[in-house]
């Protein structure tokens, strides 16, 4: 069997298309900003019709913006010709993407587009092409060179595309003011839902689970508390059930070292007092964080009165999914 070093080609094959995407910033202009207005201020939604590889493409970038706050939605341009055109309303915004600007089945169904109303915005590598010259806002794609040697698989031209298409799409969210909340709403499922949208109050331990003695009880019985919940750790409160400290297993360890009388101590006077809390509306993903920051291993959740209403560890958070 014939040895090729394949390596040399494939990196070719970078190096082209990161010319493309950097030969493509120069295409960030005024015809840019029009299109990206006109979607930003259309009522309706964004329609992306292309034919093979430019299909595919437009699919990713219809994808792409239904996902960061702008409605939109792929119809192939075959299936437009029968019968999907219906699903555009003179409120939407189409566009149309064919790096020529001369695919058939794309120009066709320009007149009908009109008819309907419907603005379009087209992306071709030839500013001179029939699709430039019959849309509103033509952006340009344009490549030197596409990364397949006979010059003819669409690549480098794909890739300007993708790029272009994000380009738009993160335009528009930056205008929006797009948060990750809204972006959690589109992405509900998965490990991606759960950083976005998982709160304190929904994984913690409550009711009989959190870990809590009152002060004034014997190291003995705070050390029960520990095992008995598992969280490491456990609260300590006073009379009225007020967080004043906190005791854990690395508070235990020293306690053992000072050669303190478990048995006639209580657990207010070797507990610590700048114990960090969280509120039960706190993302959990901002938990993990205040967590990673102060090096510490659990978190005692409080009402607003300072009650002790909630606890967890880095195990609850495995255990939910966010690690």
């Amino acid at each position: 069997m014939e040895t090729i070093d394949f390596r040399p080609l494939g990196r070719q094959v970078l190096s082209v298309e990161k010319e493309a995407i950097d030969q493509l910033a120069q295409y960030i202009d005024d015809c840019f900003n029009q299109a990206c207005s006109l979607i930003y201020h259309c009522k309706g939604r964004v329609v992306v019709i292309g034919m093979g590889k430019s299909g595919h493409i437009g699919g990713k970038i219809a994808a792409t913006m239904a996902s960061t706050g702008t409605p939109a939605f792929f119809v192939h341009p075959g299936e437009a010709s029968h019968g999907d055109l219906g699903m555009i309303t003179a409120e939407d915004i189409v566009i149309l993407i064919s790096n020529s600007g001369e695919t058939g089945e794309v120009i066709s169904i320009i007149p009908v587009i009109k008819r309907i109303g419907a603005s379009i915005i087209s992306m071709s590598g030839n500013t001179q092409s029939t699709l430039a010259k019959l849309s509103n806002v033509h952006v340009c794609i344009k490549v030197e060179k596409e990364a397949c040697p006979l010059g003819l698989a669409p690549t480098a031209s794909t890739t300007a595309t993708l790029a272009m298409g994000d380009a738009i799409a993160v335009a528009l969210l930056e205008a929006r003011g797009f948060s990750p909340d809204d972006f959690a709403l589109s992405h509900p499922g998965g490990s991606l839902g759960k950083r976005l949208l998982l709160r304190l109050e929904d994984i913690m331990h409550k009711d009989a689970r959190v870990p809590k003695v009152n002060q004034s009880e014997l190291m003995q019985q705070a050390l029960l508390e520990i095992s008995q919940k598992g969280l490491g750790m456990t609260s300590v409160v006073d009379d009225n059930g007020v967080l004043v400290g906190l005791f854990t297993d690395g508070d235990l360890r020293r306690v053992f070292d000072l050669r303190i009388d478990l048995h006639n101590t209580t657990i207010g006077e070797v507990m610590h007092t700048s114990c960090v809390t969280a509120p039960p509306q706190m993302l959990a993903a901002e938990a993990l964080k205040l967590m990673e920051d102060k090096k510490i291993n659990g978190l005692v959740i409080t009402d607003e009165g300072n009650h002790p209403i909630g606890a967890m560890n880095m195990q609850t958070l495995l255990q939910s999914g966010m690690l």
